[in-house]
């Protein structure tokens, strides 16, 4: 342990020395150039003027080469784009995904496009791509956070539980989706609320989308007095279900004919239910509609819904 403790200390120590005849070194050569310009400054005027003169045209034709290189890639930068939004527009492709892969490109061919700029005009680029690398993973660090949204809205477009236009619930939420970003899903609510849900938390979440098929099931409990006749009021309820035109039958692929069951006996209820298939969008409509003609309907066949009651009975001794 010792001798591995010896080993490290020599070279802890030695570091910072190395780093100072660097720099002491970067300081001599500079001013060792200083120094040799003002000599032949000084000694040949005309001779240093004319290596002045040549020095300052050969950097500005690396100015003018690398203002060139970046209207030049500036403009192809600009062609790529469109170039990718005609392919997206053609193909049909989900708007938030190709906003993504658009400014993921945009953003690397920029980033390449400046390294390029720099390294035209003589600058060093190692250290730049260090400074890059650096800075990255500082603002990386601070967000981490939305790192995971990012990564979170990549699988939601990767997999697709859910797309612009579907109802969904999800993190104790309901709504229709009306765009999904990069780092967030908007919902629109049914009261006209926007509910913004990041899409780290949502993509490892529960998500419940009623828009994904074409056809939903209304399920109606109906609780009715004890002394009913089950018969009578299950015929009833498929005549209250038959008269309405948007109810599906077996006919419809995917869809079954409307049922009716008694589904259990309450304390003091005997308890039906009631189900029809119709169409996503007729859902709530005909659910609504349904437990109103339920309602009207069946004290008109002289069937009667039922009250908490409880019975008493009194002993005398």
């Amino acid at each position: 342990m010792m001798t591995l403790l010896q080993s490290i200390l020599p070279l802890q120590v030695q570091l910072p020395s190395v780093d100072e005849e660097a720099i002491k070194a970067h300081t001599d050569s500079t001013k060792a150039v200083l120094h040799s310009f003002a000599e032949t400054l000084a000694n040949d005027p005309q001779t240093a003027l004319h290596h002045l003169g040549q020095d300052a045209i050969q950097f500005g034709l690396k100015v003018l080469a690398a203002l060139a290189i970046y209207f030049v890639g500036a403009w192809l930068i600009r062609m790529v784009k469109k170039w990718m939004a005609r392919i997206f527009e053609r193909k049909k492709t989900d708007k938030a995904m190709a906003s993504f892969i658009n400014s993921s490109v945009s953003i690397t061919l920029t980033i390449i496009l400046i390294v390029v700029v720099v390294g035209t005009l003589g600058i060093n680029t190692t250290s730049l791509a260090a400074l890059l690398a650096a800075g990255g993973m500082a603002i990386g660090m601070a967000l981490s956070g939305t790192l995971q949204n990012f990564a979170g809205g990549l699988m939601i477009m990767a997999f697709k539980p859910f797309k612009a236009g579907d109802y969904i619930e999800a993190l104790g939420y309901g709504g229709i989706v009306t765009s999904v970003s990069i780092t967030h899903t908007h919902l629109t609510t049914t009261d006209n609320r926007r509910i913004i849900l990041p899409n780290g938390a949502l993509s490892g979440g529960n998500i419940a989308n009623f828009s994904s098929f074409g056809l939903r099931r209304v399920d109606i409990p109906v609780s009715v007095e004890y002394g009913t006749d089950a018969a009578a009021c299950k015929a009833k309820l498929l005549e209250i279900m038959n008269a309405d035109k948007r109810i599906l039958t077996a006919k419809q692929k995917g869809a079954a004919d409307p049922f009716v069951a008694l589904q259990g006996l309450g304390e003091s209820s005997v308890d039906f239910i009631v189900r029809a298939w119709v169409k996503t969008a007729d859902y709530w409509t005909v659910r609504f509609d349904l437990t109103e003609s339920i309602y009207t309907e069946l004290p008109k066949a002289g069937i009667q819904f039922p009250f908490p009651q409880m019975d008493v009975h009194l002993h005398q001794n």
